[in-house]
């Protein structure tokens, strides 16, 4: 029987490793492709490095997260805190692409300031061994408010050390240099945080022996038409990844590291407070509901940004959108959570974060290949934006009427 309170120093500490890595994914989401374009690599070359970094993500992950559950959710979080820290060292020690190349596809390192990895998937997993239900999305509201202020944070410290750094006589790529080091940091930082959870937080066996696919059994259909909308709605998000959002309020409007630490610190800061009103708004109205009713207006606003005439204008539309972007975020976790077994929950996290990768990841060698072009620099926000909402509608379509299995939100 799944209690229905969490255990708290387990959950404490997931949701601190959760936050120290955002943090790590923020700094370097804002200097990642200003330091590579400014070690010489092209638009295009930068949204290959983008590109291959997320398959390898796919391809590791997938490795990871299926097997957690088996091997050890522990175990898999210590090894993706060790690949974190060698892409942060790698990246901060050379300019060569080769080398760059492989910490990008072996390594964990993220481009757009959200989740990569196996992190997500396990932890996720192990949060859902204590907490059902409702209060299930009300948890994951908290700890997606928790990562999107680390991840403000780091946004913030990254743009603004940049800015003092350069300002006080530091060459540009001595401070991004700096950032890289310090995710790397992150990265060893987490490695006795993991090892400190408990193992109540590994998952029970299953009673009898099953046929398993990718580690899911009895929720294989489900999870696999619900990874490959995701993956969908991912494809399209990668096009506009944080750090191309960056490069484009540089070339469009002249914008500074400092100006853009401060934006995307308020952005995703927004963004996690928007988690807690979804959780209500899923007790309401269901937790697909929820997701598509909050998520098209978003990407209405995404369209709008490169529309505004001004750069006030376009930051104003950027943060109204973050205000209600990510309200699909918890409610879209505890869906698949509360969907499948216990035991399938690593690897049901892990099918769909991984689909997620896949469809992000073919994105950004198409995105660098447009932001290359003064006539198609501003393209990636239509398209992101439109099938965004064909991603919406088609969600809505096939799963409104699908509730959870343990019956507690519609």
């Amino acid at each position: 029987m799944v209690s229905e309170a969490p255990a708290p120093r387990d959950v404490t500490l997931l949701f601190l490793t959760r936050s120290a890595r955002m943090f790590g994914y923020g700094l370097v989401s804002m200097v990642l492709v200003l330091y590579l374009t400014r070690i010489g690599l092209s638009e295009r070359n930068v949204g290959l490095l983008l590109t291959l970094t997320l398959g390898g993500d796919l391809l590791i992950s997938l490795w990871m997260t299926t097997r957690a559950d088996r091997l050890g959710r522990r175990a898999m979080l210590v090894a993706g805190a060790i690949l974190m820290a060698m892409a942060g060292v790698v990246f901060a020690s050379t300019a060569w692409f080769p080398l760059l190349l492989a910490a990008a596809i072996i390594g964990v390192i993220s481009p757009s300031g959200t989740e990569v990895g196996p992190f997500l998937a396990v932890e996720q997993a192990a949060i859902s061994q204590h907490v059902t239900g409702p209060a299930r999305t009300t948890l994951f509201a908290w700890y997606n408010l928790a990562g999107s202020a680390a991840t403000a944070l780091g946004a913030l410290a990254a743009g603004w050390s940049v800015r003092w750094s350069m300002g006080n006589g530091t060459a540009d790529l001595v401070a991004y240099r700096g950032v890289f080091m310090a995710y790397a940091a992150v990265g060893l930082l987490l490695i006795p945080g993991f090892l400190a959870v408990s193992r109540a937080v590994e998952a029970q066996p299953a009673e009898s022996a099953t046929k398993v696919f990718l580690g899911l059994h009895r929720s294989r259909r489900i999870v696999i038409k619900l990874s490959t909308l995701f993956a969908l709605d991912a494809f399209a998000g990668g096009f506009v990844v944080q750090t191309f959002m960056a490069y484009w309020f540089v070339v469009r409007f002249g914008a500074d590291a400092g100006q853009l630490g401060t934006i995307f610190f308020f952005a995703n800061l927004i963004s996690g407070v928007s988690g807690l009103v979804a959780a209500r708004m899923a007790r309401r109205f269901g937790l697909v509901n929820t997701m598509v009713l909050t998520h098209i207006p978003s990407n209405v606003l995404l369209i709008l940004v490169p529309l505004m005439p001004t750069f006030h204008c376009a930051i104003a539309v950027l943060l109204m959108r973050f205000a209600i972007s990510q309200m699909d975020v918890p409610t879209r976790q505890s869906y698949v959570a509360s969907v499948v077994a216990d035991d399938e929950r690593s690897a049901a996290a892990g099918v769909t974060n991984v689909f997620r990768s896949g469809g992000t990841m073919l994105a950004p060698v198409l995105a660098g290949i447009l932001f290359a072009s003064p006539r198609t620099l501003s393209l990636p926000f239509f398209i992101a934006g439109g099938l965004k909402i064909v991603y919406d509608l088609t969600l809505l379509a096939m799963f409104r009427a699908h509730s959870p299995a343990e019956g507690t939100i519609k």
